[in-house]
């Protein structure tokens, strides 16, 4: 009765009976709602005559509110009154302000399209599929009203299917038939009824489609406030009454005898959500809570992401990243920077590129996975069609519209034709679609990131040959990817025995081998990154000079590497916009709206790892140790030097010359000269760091507890390092400077 009052206030205009509560109320007519499932449309008539007998009057003044209908019923009450003994009834249908809905039941499974038979016809059924196209809303016509020429007096007309005759004389029988008049209508199309109406196509899932078939495809028509509620590219469970219509106009000729079939949706379920129409309910809420203060977040949740592949750390934290995005900014006069992330994993074969693709297109919200060669241009972009409905000359958006602020995951990018992989280009940049067909001159939306991966030109990476050869990819297009990764294939027992035992078991048993970390499940990795893409980061002046230092520092040694003629990637004002999208992404992870030094050094260390892959087994030898305990015994090398932590830092010479009191063998009251004694050359750097510190940055860079504490052991036994207060600073006997 509540609602009942809302929509008498024009408040609300669904009304929504549930099943579920037919079910539990009604143990006195088991069979109800079994009846209702088997004939709705009758149903929905039902229920409607009883809403409208028990409809209360309005609690407020609703005549603001009024359309031309409510006018023409107010002066037909009041001219009922003034006539006494003439009552004219109203069509119950002409007064309603509302559309009635069944949501179907929740044990009801979503079938495939090829399911749906002929006797489901009139049958509340519930259909699972991809939307592939949504027509325009255009007004439908429910009620058409006319105006006697002679009498003056209206005649409402009830409209129940695609096509009707209007009607031509008078019925009226107090003024035209008592005269013997007949008085001709005419239409008054500001007192019709009109309801907004939508057709939408759903297509089959490809994961329901048979071998050897193609998926099949069901109209859907869509009224009321359920309109504009759907996309292209959403995948959604569609509840409805399973109906029959005839062919109209030519294609009746046509088709002859044959009818066709349609869905009138009653309830729409988004089973992929965008990021903003996520709904965080307290329990989830809980969850991000908990699995926001983990230590090892970002670690955590970059080996969640396809936990059945082996390895690949790096690759999947840039995928992580790569699902957050950075922060796209619209500058005043209406100019775009860019926050998606475009990735591509160039590498040997069976190195799981596909797989990866395949799982980050299911985990984002809108995901399309499209392959290079089953692709051309138009599908990628925007195809001209005619719309069924108005035979008009429409647009159909091709995989880089429908996954307008998603993914679009391209497989086999090398093999794209040439003309295909131009339409790529304006979308990774600009995030637009510019079209010129069939006279219509537009620009599309695509804000989309690209995740695409590609082999080598010779199938397998040549060692022999130099990398700007094997990647077989216009430059114009390589400076556009924020991280180009190069997954090798090389043999080394240790690695291999690793890989074919984590195969086998997944194998085996179904399910990935034990993790250091729980993998979090994908439902909550989405709402986690829905709440850590409301962060809009910003980078404070201390670290955007930074960032400014290590970019000029990455351009010296690109030159560097050009003219020794290893160099296989250009590094482009792009480069700097990459490491500052991938720095915002990281403080996003954090839940944080500042971007530290160390966002930047992961975002630099990522970029590090891309090219890694490249180096040849000579330069890799003369590069440092690159064991774990040596990265980590770097990174607190680095803090030493550079004295990040907020520990006790000894004063060095320059501080004090000559002073009377404890010299550097701890004795009292000597006249030490500081000049002579204290050696400033291995004193220098020293420092005493707190380990809370060292913990927060070794586990930012990807490493584990485990590991640091290995390295902080292994160093005392070195002498190299030493703990301090009780084992809560950490203290260099010595900083080598190389």
């Amino acid at each position: 009765m509540q609602q009942l009052q809302r929509i008498a206030n024009r408040e609300q205009e669904m009304l929504v009976v549930d099943l579920e509560d037919v079910a539990e109320y009604e143990k006195t007519f088991a069979d109800l709602v079994s009846r209702i499932q088997n004939n709705t449309r009758r149903y929905v008539n039902l229920f409607s005559e009883v809403v409208d007998a028990l409809m209360p009057m309005p609690t407020k003044d609703i005549s603001d509110q009024d359309e031309v209908i409510d006018v023409i019923l107010h002066q037909r009450r009041e001219r009922n009154e003034q006539t006494e003994g003439i009552q004219e009834g109203f069509p119950n249908h002409l007064l309603r302000r509302y559309n009635l809905y069944f949501r179907p039941l929740r044990a009801d499974i979503a079938m495939a399209v090829r399911e749906v038979r002929g006797l489901h016809l009139g049958r509340l059924i519930t259909v699972r599929g991809i939307v592939t196209r949504v027509s325009e809303v255009k007004p439908l016509l429910l009620v058409n009203a006319y105006t006697c020429d002679v009498c003056g007096s209206e005649t409402f007309q009830d409209i129940s299917s695609k096509q009707f005759t209007p009607i031509m004389d008078c019925q009226n029988e107090n003024e035209c038939k008592k005269n013997g008049i007949h008085g001709s209508l005419h239409m008054q199309t500001r007192a019709c009824r009109f309801v907004p109406f939508q057709e939408v196509k759903i297509q089959e899932m490809a994961d329901q489609v048979p071998v050897g078939h193609i998926p099949r495809s069901m109209t859907v028509q869509v009224q009321g406030p359920l309109t504009r509620l759907m996309n292209p590219g959403d995948v959604v469970h569609l509840g409805g009454i399973f109906l029959p219509i005839p062919y109209t106009g030519y294609q009746a000729v046509r088709a002859g005898l044959l009818t066709d079939t349609y869905l009138e949706a009653h309830y729409i379920h988004q089973l992929k959500k965008q990021y903003n129409d996520m709904e965080i309910t307290p329990e989830m809420r809980a969850k991000i809570d908990q699995l926001q203060n983990d230590p090892a977040l970002y670690t955590k949740l970059a080996h969640s992401i396809a936990p059945e592949i082996y390895g690949h750390e790096d690759v999947k934290k840039a995928l992580l990243l790569l699902l957050v995005g950075g922060v796209t900014k619209t500058m005043g006069d209406g100019m775009k920077i860019r926050g998606d992330l475009n990735i591509c994993l160039m590498g040997d074969p069976g190195v799981a590129k596909s797989q990866l693709l395949k799982y980050i297109s299911k985990v984002a919200p809108r995901g399309v996975y499209t392959t290079g060669k089953g692709s051309s241009g138009v599908g990628l972009t925007a195809a001209v069609m005619r719309d069924p409905v108005t035979d008009e000359m429409v647009l159909e958006g091709g995989a880089l519209v429908l996954a307008d602020n998603g993914i679009c995951c391209i497989d086999e990018f090398d093999k794209m034709e040439e003309s295909d992989r131009t339409a790529i280009h304006e979308v990774m940049e600009q995030q637009t679609i510019s079209i010129s067909k069939a006279g219509i001159s537009t620009t599309l939306n695509a804000r989309t990131s690209i995740l695409a991966a590609a082999n080598p030109l010779y199938g397998r990476y040549n060692p022999k040959v130099s990398p700007v050869e094997n990647i077989n990819l216009p430059a114009a297009l390589l400076s556009r990817f924020d991280l180009l990764f190069l997954i090798l294939d090389k043999p080394t027992r240790d690695d291999d025995e690793r890989l074919a035992h984590h195969v086998t078991h997944v194998h085996m048993y179904n399910t990935h081998p034990e993790l250091e970390h729980e993998p979090v499940e994908p439902v909550l990795m989405r709402h986690y990154i829905a709440l850590a893409r409301t962060h809009r980061p910003i980078v404070p002046p201390e670290v955007s000079s930074y960032v400014v230092d290590s970019y000029v520092r990455l351009r010296k040694l690109s030159r560097d590497e050009e003219e020794q003629k290893k160099s296989h990637t250009y590094t482009s004002a792009r480069t700097l916009l990459g490491v500052l999208r991938l720095s915002q992404a990281l403080a996003r992870l954090r839940f944080s709206d500042i971007v530290t030094h160390l966002d930047v050094d992961e975002a630099l260390r990522l970029m590090e790892c891309s090219k890694e892959s490249l180096l040849e087994d000579a330069e890799k030898e003369r590069d440092p140790d690159q064991s774990p305990q040596s990265k980590i015994y770097r990174i607190m090398k680095d803090m030493a030097k550079a004295g990040r932590g907020s520990g006790k830092k000894r004063k060095t010479v320059q501080s004090r010359k000559k002073r009377l009191g404890k010299g550097p063998g701890g004795e009292r009251d000597s006249d030490v000269d500081m000049d002579e004694d204290y050696d400033d050359s291995g004193d220098e750097g020293m420092e005493e760091i707190p380990i809370v510190q060292i913990r927060a940055r070794v586990l930012a860079a990807g490493f584990t507890e485990v590991q640091l504490n290995d390295t902080i052991s292994a160093y005392e036994d070195l002498d190299l390092i030493a703990r301090v207060a009780n084992g809560s600073r950490i203290r260099f006997i010595s900083v080598p400077e190389s």
